[in-house]
């Protein structure tokens, strides 16, 4: 019997360390070397893992996300604490910092593959690093209520409603458990304290209708605005909360 190409794949990566630093621990909405707890992080190195695998919906057993993905032996500690993962690569781990850490310092990451520990980082671990997730290098991802992309070629319309997606806005009320998706709505703890800003202008409070975690998500936050009838064509979109702000550069198609 002939081997196959996976095969010799593993062996070569069983004989490789894995490779990242803390520099290469980022946020995924932001690619900040920053994580907070409950928001989506990225590790980008080199030997991670054998072969290619994301989350798939019959990962998620007794409604409890994994720490591992089948056949993968992937696995993110944060200070000791396994954290939920949706995707691994030879290159690339994509996780879930657990909610129940406590921000604001440092913390102790390393990846294990099989059992064998690569090398221990120290990662700057925030309350919140607040991010808007990339359409591309440009745009942000942002939906209409019926769940539909707005794009360039299909821009939002001013005194619309629709929807953004971040991550890293910190604690929710009530607070989603560990490794457990959300299962309804449930604003961020900071609300009196969160800004959205278009060409750096704040929006009105009462255009935003909700912030908080998407239900039947970990992670990932929704925001409800309904779009300023003043509001400029193709706005850059930064989300503020407390003294964070999500990088520049994105922008809201618009018209």
């Amino acid at each position: 019997m002939v081997a196959s190409v996976e095969f010799f794949l593993a062996l070569a990566c069983q004989a490789l360390a894995q490779v990242y630093s803390a520099a290469t621990v980022v946020n995924s909405a932001t690619y900040r070397p920053e994580l907070a707890p409950n928001a989506f992080g990225t590790i980008f190195g080199a030997s991670l893992a054998y072969a290619t695998r994301e989350m798939r919906s019959e990962d998620v057993a007794a409604g409890l996300l994994p720490v591992v993905l089948p056949g993968t032996g992937v696995r993110v500690f944060l200070d000791g604490i396994a954290a939920p993962i949706w995707y691994v690569s030879p290159g690339q781990i994509n996780f879930l910092a657990p909610g129940n850490l406590l921000g604001d310092r440092e913390a102790k990451l390393w990846v294990t593959l099989d059992g064998r520990q690569g090398p221990e980082v120290l990662v700057r671990l925030k309350a919140e690093s607040p991010g808007l997730f990339p359409l591309d290098p440009e745009t942000i991802i942002a939906a209409r209520l019926d769940g539909t992309l707005i794009q360039r070629e299909s821009p939002a319309a001013k005194g619309q409603d629709i929807l953004l997606f971040a991550t890293g806005l910190g604690p929710t009320v009530p607070e989603t458990p560990y490794r457990q998706l959300a299962r309804g709505a449930a604003p961020i703890a900071r609300r009196a304290e969160f800004r959205l800003l278009l060409n750096d202008a704040p929006v009105p409070d009462d255009r935003i209708r909700y912030v908080g975690v998407a239900p039947d998500f970990a992670g990932l936050y929704q925001i409800n605005l309904r779009v300023p009838e003043d509001a400029p064509p193709d706005p850059e979109v930064r989300i503020v909360l407390g003294e964070s702000a999500s990088p520049g550069g994105l922008r809201l198609p618009l018209r």
